[in-house]
């Protein structure tokens, strides 16, 4: 049966990982049967204009009675699907999304991209009321699930799914990786802010310029929206300028250049290694993790939870947080170990058709009928 969703979240032309991830998942329940009633609530801090058909309304924090008019918009679709981060919504730690929630009338599905281990008092509060007002509860890691019941107020751990993080990679197609003939390219991507640990990737490249022929590392991504405002490119800048001050300016690109999910892809493909350096310790949920891993590339990352979750199992390298050295011999072991990128590849092979955004869409279609199911079946 055809459901309609209504979305809650940040949401294109917002630049930032809720708002692909919304819009990845949204178009990925839109099917050719679909009424086309998919609607989305997009969530701003200032009044912004969208020329996109499927943004019904606009909830524009602080302002008054927002709130009540992104519910009402909400409940005129089957279930309601909500993004839940503390940093876009309204009101201390975002708890302006639980008056969004309790003025639901449809059952809500709210997607958590992020569990704090070390919450403070007030972000525990908010957290615990927005899940009990959540008629399902989706983590996109098995730690993130865990750690949501050993910190957290579940009223129903039965309502807890764990539906990871939808991935664009198109289908290996065989053949290598990189670009035929020429130097490795190990690839970092995504919006680029501080904590991406791209400072510490840096001396790490240095350690492999005796390879033949050198590594190209590529930082491909556009400065974060919210960066841009408060700081514009002084952090690309001071990045930049240490890859002079290491010899390594030769080396290391900087490309800014936006791509849409067919040419992103594609860069991801030609990718020998992927390197996510990043500092934060927290981290339960990476998208980019999950594209790296269902375009079966291998991968080098820092041990946030997410990645010792997922590349445990052999499809990447385990480093220490800010550790260049260890990012070097990382890195040196999967272009010049034989069978290890290969090995790699082939334990991320059996983990992709799960990451891939038909399937995850699939999940989420499923879990809505359900919900939809046990309203239907309660006495009157």
């Amino acid at each position: 049966m055809t459901r309609s969703y209504g979305f809650l979240s940040t949401y294109p032309p917002t630049q930032c990982g809720l708002a692909t991830f919304s819009s990845a998942l949204r178009r990925h329940l839109t099917t050719p049967w679909s009424n086309g009633s998919n609607d989305v609530v997009r969530v701003v801090h200032d009044p912004s204009p969208s020329d996109r058909p499927e943004v019904v309304h606009h909830l524009v924090n602080g302002t008054p009675g927002g709130t009540n008019a992104a519910a009402a918009a909400l409940n005129r679709t089957d279930v309601a699907i909500v993004q839940h981060e503390y940093g876009i919504y309204g009101g201390p730690d975002g708890e302006d999304v639980i008056e969004v929630l309790a003025g639901l009338r449809v059952p809500a599905i709210v997607v958590l991209h992020t569990v704090l281990g070390a919450p403070t008092r007030n972000q525990r509060r908010v957290l615990n009321e927005v899940i009990a007002h959540a008629d399902a509860v989706v983590t996109m890691s098995d730690t993130a699930a865990h750690r949501l019941l050993d910190g957290y107020t579940v009223p129903e751990p039965a309502n807890l799914v764990v539906i990871p993080h939808g991935a664009v990679a198109a289908k290996h197609t065989g053949g290598t990786s990189g670009q035929a003939g020429g130097r490795p390219m190990i690839l970092t991507w995504g919006l680029l802010g501080r904590g991406k640990g791209i400072e510490w990737a840096i001396p790490a490249i240095a350690g492999l310029r005796g390879l033949t022929p050198p590594p190209r590392y590529l930082v491909a991504g556009q400065t974060h929206p919210q960066v841009l405002l408060h700081e514009g490119e002084a952090y690309r800048s001071s990045l930049i300028a240490q890859a002079g001050v290491a010899g390594v300016a030769d080396l290391v690109e900087f490309d800014a250049v936006y791509r849409d999910d067919a040419a992103l892809a594609e860069l991801v493909r030609q990718a020998d290694v992927v390197l996510l350096p990043y500092d934060s310790p927290e981290q339960v949920t990476s998208g980019v993790l999950i594209e790296a891993v269902a375009a079966r590339r291998p991968v080098v990352a820092t041990r946030f939870p997410h990645a010792v979750e997922l590349l445990s199992g052999g499809a990447g390298l385990l480093v220490p947080h800010r550790d260049p050295k260890a990012i070097t011999a990382a890195l040196l072991r999967v272009l010049t170990e034989p069978g290890l990128a290969a090995g790699m590849e082939a334990k991320a092979s059996s983990l992709a058709p799960s990451l891939r955004w038909p399937a995850v869409a699939a999940r989420y279609r499923e879990l809505a009928d359900s919900l939809v199911a046990s309203r239907t079946d309660l006495p009157v």
